[in-house]
């Protein structure tokens, strides 16, 4: 009977690659693409295509009214030097540096205080709009969203004019309407007051909102007070503030002052601030 043969089993590790080793082999593999550089856009030339109309400042209007198409000059900041300008009809740039061929001067006329320039005229449209020393100065281009960003302004400073007027008390009323109306402010009823101070906020929003904001608004409003009623008298020189009852002198003003401004700054001194407490008796009186 045979007998069986003795077998050894042999384990065998498994070779196991680590992680670093793993990841060691993947970055040595791996390429990594450098950023591609970014080419600059360059800039578009923003002038737009259009019909364009220009008018004389001043509401002028006369028959017609011609202007330089030759022998100007602009400042090109760039360039660091002044370039002449012409317009020829033949040409397709307004600088004489850039002009080929012969040069058929052509004239700028405004033909009862304006020009109109159709929309392929871009060099005589250039040259009033951006070159042209009267530009600005002798006519303007009609441009209505800028005409209607000033109305917008216009139209809001209304608005918080007549918020303010609204809100304003009678006192401070009636000091804001005397600069407007002088003495006569005195012989107004509130309600006439009233009307008058928002009448004048919507016609003069600026003016009236400069005199809200100003703070002696309210002391040159008692110091006229104070002398049409008596108690004060300004000299006919417009020198001095004196008593009304005897002609002691109170102040001298400032050469270079409003009488009423220069009054009300010295309202605000020791000293005036106790003449200020004795008028106010006399005109609660």
């Amino acid at each position: 009977m045979a007998k069986k043969a003795n077998t050894k089993k042999v384990e065998v590790e498994p070779q196991i690659e680590t992680m670093e080793e793993v990841v060691t082999e993947f970055f040595e593999e791996t390429v990594v693409a450098e950023p591609k550089t970014r080419e600059r856009l360059k800039p578009k030339d923003e002038w737009e295509i259009k019909d364009r109309v220009y008018y004389l400042k001043g509401n002028k209007q006369p028959l017609s009214r011609s202007f330089k198409s030759s022998n100007i000059y602009w400042f090109d900041e760039e360039k660091g030097y002044e370039r002449e300008l012409k317009y020829c009809q033949n040409q397709k740039t307004c600088f004489v540096d850039e002009m080929k061929g012969d040069q058929r001067l052509e004239h700028i006329i405004f033909r009862s205080g304006s020009l109109f320039v159709p929309r392929e005229q871009t060099v005589l449209q250039k040259l009033l709009s951006i070159y042209h020393p009267s530009k600005d100065k002798m006519f303007y281009e009609y441009k209505p969203s800028v005409l209607a960003a000033d109305e917008i302004d216009v139209l809001e400073m209304q608005v918080d004019a007549l918020v303010a007027a609204r809100n304003i008390d009678i006192d401070m009323a009636e000091a804001i309407m005397r600069v407007e109306k002088g003495s006569e402010v005195s012989n107004l009823s509130s309600k006439e007051l009233k009307r008058d101070l928002l009448v004048f906020a919507r016609n003069n929003p600026k003016l009236f909102l400069e005199l809200a904001d100003d703070e002696n608004v309210m002391l040159r409003n008692f110091g006229i007070k104070a002398v049409e009623s008596g108690i004060l008298r300004l000299s006919s020189d417009q020198r001095n503030f004196m008593w009304g009852s005897n002609g002691r002198k109170l102040m001298v003003i400032p050469f270079d002052e409003h009488p009423y401004t220069a009054l009300a700054h010295w309202f605000k001194t020791d000293e005036g601030m106790e003449i200020y407490s004795n008028i106010e008796k006399r005109l609660n009186e």
